[in-house]
């Protein structure tokens, strides 16, 4: 097509989605907007992996001309993206954008359209410290690279408009004005889908705004009234978003009266922090994630949710008329058995059967289909005793050590916010369960019985950064020796070397919550 006026190149659209957020069906709205143009046009696929390690990405290229216009010649079109040659590239999550930029994709010829909201990736999740990409990398780097970028958060305004973040994606890649597809024509498209129309309407109408710099007004800070709970709202602007998570998270885990304790146990925090916001924000996050610890309960909860059968179906792609067959495999240790008793008879039971040597023989293998009645039944009966947890070992366990973190953080904001910053993060050590939260716990303990409440001749700023570095080391050496190293620069004298192989936790005093 060379000497002709016609453009030598075909634009080319590179989309990344996750899985089950509709890149499909983004795709295909792309393809008939083409069609309904009648401009030439051409989509292949190349499916992700498994467990959040890639996004299953959407190649698509249309010619800017009609088909009428041609004279019966047909563009040339290539099957997978090349590195500096893409117009549009959009992506439903931060790092996926940040993947195309290491890849070459974005190049100042790049309108990047993507979503600064995260979706953590597996080996992000595995990393017993912070394995968190550093977002604000990407989101530097993106103006940098891209010729235009259009950043925001497309899960919230997918939450707004209750649809799904395929439509919010589609608004704002067209809202940018690089691809020679009208509004009209798109909204046209949505419509002769025939599902979800008017939700995906309005999420499409939400992204072409944002592309289009028009997003509504922040809603003004609320003031709670004197006696009141604190709400979102009455929290400093940086942690307003992760009270709101907060309290949907121990609604779901327990009741509105777990969400009532939730929110007077921040109000204290969020009135010291009179600086950026970042204590009031990260003691909302850790506190959360404590409050709604993993015990039996929890765990035959999730297992037995109509969301999670849906998710194991869409894996392995199960059909509605197939059957699937899913064996849930469970191994309760003693602590988890005993920990679901009253506090003084958890006791007595535990060293009766520790004294016995019963502790391993406790521990039964078991394989419960949950896809059968039987199965089914015996979780959700467990799930349904969220009513005694309050009354368990190990919720005074867990409300005991809240209430010393706690106690400790508002104590170091009444005079250094940098300390309490540094204690309110030890929290980041107690996770996951069974041998894990138990060392966890076991660092927790050692950081705040020698850094946090020990006699030590430090100032607020050295004893700052003594927690940090034993933090820091205990998360790096999930085993202890790190932390008993650090512990030692202080004069701290180490646990024996047995003691600091098995990590064994005595249980704080009960305290009624």
């Amino acid at each position: 097509m060379t000497n002709t006026p016609y453009p030598t190149r075909p634009l080319t659209v590179l989309l990344a989605a996750l899985g089950g957020e509709g890149g499909g069906v983004l795709a295909d709205w792309l393809v008939a907007a083409a069609q309904a143009q009648d401009l030439p046009v051409q989509s292949t696929s190349i499916p992700g992996v498994a467990q959040r390690t890639g996004a299953t990405t959407y190649y698509i290229e249309i010619y800017p001309v009609p088909t009428a216009q041609l004279g019966g010649r047909r563009p040339i079109m290539a099957l997978t993206p090349s590195p500096s040659n893409i117009d549009v590239m959009a992506a439903s999550e931060l790092v996926e954008a940040g993947r195309a930029m290491q890849n070459g994709y974005i190049s100042e010829r790049t309108t990047l359209v993507a979503s600064t909201h995260r979706i953590y990736a597996t080996v992000e999740k595995m990393q017993m410290g912070d394995g968190r990409y550093d977002a604000q990398r990407i989101l530097d780097a993106a103006p940098q690279l891209a010729g235009k970028a259009v950043l925001f958060d497309m899960a919230a305004a997918t939450q707004e408009t209750g649809t799904v973040i395929s439509a919010v994606m589609f608004g704002a890649i067209i809202g940018a004005g690089t691809l020679p597809l009208t509004r009209e024509v798109c909204e046209e498209v949505i419509k002769s889908s025939g599902k979800g129309v008017a939700g995906s309407l309005r999420g499409f109408a939400a992204g072409f705004a944002a592309a289009g710099g028009m997003l509504p007004e922040a809603k003004p800070k609320t003031v709670a009234a004197p006696g009141a709970l604190p709400q979102p709202g009455d929290f400093p602007a940086a942690a307003r978003d992760i009270v709101a998570e907060g309290i949907k998270r121990l609604a779901d885990y327990q009741d509105q009266a777990y969400v009532d304790l939730y929110l007077k146990r921040l109000a204290n925090i969020a009135r010291l922090d009179t600086g950026d916001g970042k204590l009031a924000a990260e003691t909302a996050r850790y506190l959360a994630l404590w409050m709604s610890f993993e015990d039996l309960i929890r765990v035959a909860d999730l297992k037995t949710r109509k969301s999670r059968f849906a998710r194991v179906r869409e894996e392995v792609l199960a059909k509605e008329d197939e059957p699937i067959h899913i064996i849930e495999f469970l191994k309760p240790g003693l602590d988890e058995i005993s920990g679901m008793l009253p506090p003084g008879l958890s006791r007595r039971f535990h060293a009766w059967a520790t004294k016995n040597g019963l502790a391993d023989k406790l521990s039964v293998g078991m394989h419960v289909k949950t896809n059968s009645v039987f199965g089914f039944a015996l979780l959700r009966l467990t799930a349904g005793t969220r009513f005694w947890r309050r009354r368990t070992a190990r919720y005074a366990e867990e409300q005991g050590l809240i209430e010393r973190w706690l106690g400790a953080v508002e104590k170091a904001a009444a005079r250094d916010l940098k300390l309490a910053y540094e204690i309110a993060l030890t929290a980041r050590l107690v996770k996951g369960y069974s041998d894990t939260n138990k060392r966890g716990k076991a660092s927790f303990n050692r950081i705040f019985d020698h850094l946090v409440e020990g006699e030590l001749s430090l100032s607020d700023s050295e004893r700052a950064k003594a927690i940090f570095t034993a933090r820091e080391a205990a998360l790096a050496d999930p085993e202890g020796r790190g932390l008993e190293k650090t512990l030692g620069q202080h004069g701290v004298k180490p646990l024996p070397p047995r003691e600091q192989a098995i990590r064994f936790i005595k249980p704080p005093a009960a305290k009624r919550v």
